[in-house]
């Protein structure tokens, strides 16, 4: 939920679907048919535009932004998004081209991480997109607006999973973002386990302005807009703002400051431990706020391994398990063990009742990984599971969609991650893959909601994966995690990525008796589970 300022009075209304995105396009397209003078309608058009895609957006954007051109001559920039937007706009039938090496113009001058992933050029009746990150170009007319939409993601957050690159350079990009900003706090002090909270913390927060959960830079704007550029008081109210995404809105004051109040209920535990405020200085209140004009949605949860080993030392983090593996090598034990057969099942299913049974075995699926680190193989398990689910539902109800007919998906989508479950030494790294796993499953129901056009979140947060601390070398796994039916070890990734199998080895008495040698991790197990009342063997 959101709190739109109209007049000066804060309304609260719901999230756009990708359906009601559809509709205020179109709605804009036909207000604004015969729009075409530059000097006296560019405002109103660009602020309707932006309207479109969030209420808050005209508060975000800055328009006729004063700034030095390339050759030094003043310039004016239409509409500036910083990190996010520039637009440049000419009047009805002017030459585009000569628009988009305007706005080129402008990009030498601006701070760096105010510099937009996107630049956008317009005569009013024709677009063109261009996303900087990745070199696209985009061409479409005002009448096709509404059909276009998906070009919007980095507006929208609706960018869906899978489509974030491990060779994205976004990766070490944001790894040296949030490196820069562990370091920081703490040479200022701030050290051990609050720490660590408050970086998982923090991580959240960024995605969750950039993916749709948070609306978009609406932390951003609470750290620039909401406190003290020398940061005295930045500690504080990140506990105040922690507070209020752990309290159901329900139960807030009604005396909550509104830009408060428009945070959404968040839950799932992530947020409930006090812990003493860190002291934020300008510079530390400068890198964070810094770190929230990078684009989140870029970055794939099952990086993030990857990502937070540049935090912790190296070293230390070998020692206490929390090793990254490639997706590329988590596939290849994926696939061969687990995936390739579902795969097969899924491209012999031919009617409807055999693609329920196939939805209903993913959905009794239970994966552990015992040695779990910052997640990545379980995410990319999860992450995989859940987009043979989503074909499976696209076979069955996509069409009835299209005929307008109304598919609940909070119903008929029964893969969840609480299926997945993680043991691992080291706090930080669990909490992390905590963390990861919410993520993807956020960006997985991001992209059922743009097959089905509607809008499907899981908020508050409940469930979620069991992410458990302590030695799996040392205690039993069963009574850990408290799996009913551990019985059936599925593969041993370490003939497979020798990068996972570094640790101690020795032999474990538990549930299974002596367990096989493991070694610091890339051990996958299932186990059996009772789905809508059919307990299952999987085999």
């Amino acid at each position: 939920m959101q709190l739109e300022l109209i007049d000066s009075v804060y309304l609260r209304v719901m999230p756009f679907s990708l359906a009601e995105l559809r509709h205020r396009a179109a709605a804009f397209a036909r207000l604004h048919a015969d729009t075409q003078d530059e000097k006296s309608q560019s405002q109103d058009f660009w602020r309707d535009f932006l309207d479109v895609f969030t209420p808050q957006a005209r508060r975000r954007a800055r328009f006729e932004v004063r700034i030095k051109k390339a050759d030094g001559a003043q310039g004016y920039i239409d509409v500036f998004w910083p990190g996010t937007l520039l637009v440049e706009q000419k009047s009805k039938g002017r030459n585009l081209d000569a628009a988009y090496q305007q706005a080129l113009e402008y990009l030498p001058n601006l701070p760096v991480h105010e510099l937009p992933g996107a630049l956008l050029v317009s005569d009013f009746q024709h677009f063109r997109l261009y996303l900087l990150d990745t070199g696209e170009r985009h061409n479409f007319t005002l009448a096709e607006l509404p059909e276009q939409l998906h070009l919007f993601g980095f507006l929208t957050g609706y960018r869906p999973a899978g489509t974030q690159r491990a060779e994205d350079p976004a990766n070490a990009e944001a790894a040296e973002l949030m490196a820069q900003l562990h370091d920081a706090l703490l040479a200022d002090g701030y050290q051990g386990h609050p720490l660590e909270v408050l970086l998982v913390r923090l991580l959240f927060c960024l995605f969750a302005e950039d993916t749709a959960i948070f609306e978009k830079d609406e932390f951003r704007a609470f750290l620039e807009e909401h406190t003290h550029p020398d940061g005295h008081d930045l500690g504080a109210k990140l506990l105040e703002l922690f507070g209020v995404l752990d309290t159901p809105v329900a139960e807030r004051p009604r005396a909550l400051a509104a830009h408060l109040d428009s945070f959404p209920y968040v839950n799932g535990a992530l947020f409930k431990e006090n812990f003493r405020a860190p002291a934020f200085t300008e510079s530390t209140r400068a890198r964070l706020v810094r770190c929230t004009y990078f684009d989140w949605s870029r970055i794939s949860p099952a990086v993030f391994g990857s990502l937070f080993q540049s935090i912790a030392d190296p070293k230390q983090r070998r020692t206490l398990g929390a090793h990254y593996t490639s997706e590329p090598n988590i596939l290849k034990v994926l696939d061969p063990l687990l995936l390739d057969g579902l795969r097969q099942e899924l491209s012999q299913a031919k009617t409807g009742p055999t693609l329920t049974r196939l939805q209903t075995r993913l959905a009794s699926l239970r994966l552990l990984d015992p040695a779990c680190g910052c997640g990545n193989f379980l995410v990319v398990a999860y992450r995989e599971l859940r987009l043979l689910e989503h074909e499976i539902l696209d076979r069955l109800y996509l069409k009835e969609a299209a005929q307008g007919k109304s598919i609940n998906l909070a119903l008929y989508q029964l893969v969840k991650v609480d299926q997945v479950a993680g043991l691992e030494v080291e706090e930080f790294a669990a909490r992390i893959a905590e963390v990861a796993l919410w993520l993807m499953d956020h960006q997985l129901n991001l992209t059922l909601s743009a097959r089905f056009d509607q809008r499907y979140v899981r908020l508050p947060l409940v469930g979620g994966a069991r992410i458990v601390i302590g030695n799996a070398l040392l205690q039993n796994w069963a009574e850990m995690l408290n799996l009913r039916g551990f019985s059936e070890q599925v593969g041993d990734a370490k003939s497979e990525v020798n990068n996972k199998n570094r640790g101690t080895s020795r032999d474990i008495a538990g549930h299974r008796g002596t367990s096989r040698d493991i070694a610091g991790g890339g051990v996958l197990y299932r186990w059996q589970s009772t789905v809508c009342g059919a307990s299952t063997a999987n085999g």
